[in-house]
């Protein structure tokens, strides 16, 4: 993993979004059931691989249930699907006074789309060397898409781009990577106006790639370069749905005829989100509520309190999976 660019969720920044894009709906969470991608599917995607069990709730607001929703309780299917399927609830659906717990208990704060677009600008300048490479800023919080063919800069390729490294710190419900709503509002964003990193990484694919098994190696390529970490297990989960949505909506727009992505290809999928996602501790890199160590490079002392994440090889070409120890990176 040699390039890692950092992004930090803003300040509370709540300002309408004032938008030059056809926005018409709220997230309705009836359809987001979790069940719909299968059974094994979600069991996938609750995974911690870190510890071998469940991520964890990582916070009190559901101990009103009783036995298993406590902070330090795994989260299990049982526990957010059939009479609890309405249970967790993006940020912009949950009541005030959740939203001010959060703020006041966990510094929880979400950021609208319009500044994950202008932070993700800053970022594509940076790697592109030319402003307004996906779309152009308006001082009203809005923005216009550039929908002609994204052009690469001398020495560059669209394979670069896709392979560059993206990680989204104390991620929330990742606006920074997938922006299917505005993590403020609620509103819908259009595929064709969002502004993730994944986004960007998945409209670059659809751009270069027409054949369905390229395109989805290609997608799963941009998928493995794109990471987050998050403390609490609810937003975690949305986080992942998030990323398993968006690939979903790209390749139905790109494939209309083929059908939907089958079992085999979304446990593949949710397998690399769910490693890329991963709950942990920001200020220590250790899972969460696990009593405060130093790690150990040497592998000499008990380092099984820290996360793993995955360096995903290129099978293709011979190069294999990689677990390392998060923290690891940062030491470097």
């Amino acid at each position: 993993m040699e390039k890692i660019h950092y992004l930090c969720t803003a300040a509370a920044l709540t300002s309408p979004l004032h938008t030059l894009m056809p926005i018409s709906a709220k997230i309705d969470i009836q359809e987001n059931d979790f069940l719909r991608h299968g059974r094994e599917v979600l069991e996938t995607l609750l995974l911690d691989h870190t510890t071998g069990r469940n991520i964890l709730w990582g916070t009190e607001d559901y101990a009103s249930r009783g036995d298993g929703y406590h902070a330090a309780d795994e989260i299990t299917v049982e526990k957010i699907t059939g009479a609890n399927r309405m249970l967790i609830q993006p940020r912009s659906l949950k009541s005030a006074q959740a939203q001010k717990s959060r703020v006041r208990d966990k510094a929880e704060v979400f950021t609208p789309a319009w500044v994950c677009n202008a932070q993700n600008n800053l970022i594509d300048e940076a790697w592109f060397g030319r402003s307004e490479v996906f779309n152009k800023e308006f001082s009203d919080h809005a923005w216009v898409t550039n929908h002609n063919n994204i052009e690469f800069p001398e020495g560059k390729t669209w394979h670069d781009y896709v392979r560059d490294t993206r990680l989204e710190i104390t991620c929330g419900e990742a606006p920074y990577l997938a922006s299917r709503y505005d993590a403020v509002t609620g509103e819908i964003i259009p595929v064709e106006e969002r502004v993730g990193l994944l986004d960007r990484k998945l409209r670059i694919v659809g751009e270069n790639e027409k054949v369905h098994k390229e395109w989805l190696r290609w997608a799963r390529i941009a998928l493995q370069n794109t990471y987050g970490f998050e403390w609490q297990g609810d937003n975690l989960l949305l986080a992942r749905f998030a990323l398993m949505d968006t690939l979903k909506e790209y390749h139905d727009i790109q494939f209309p005829n083929e059908g939907k992505l089958r079992t085999n290809v979304k446990r593949l999928i949710a397998q690399i989100i769910s490693w890329n996602l991963w709950q942990m501790d920001g200020l220590t890199g250790q899972v969460i509520m696990s009593p405060r160590q130093t790690f150990d490079p040497m592998g000499l002392n008990d380092n099984s309190v820290f996360c793993k994440i995955r360096q995903w090889g290129d099978t293709k070409h011979g190069r294999k999976h990689r677990e390392i120890y998060f923290v690891s990176l940062l030491n470097k």
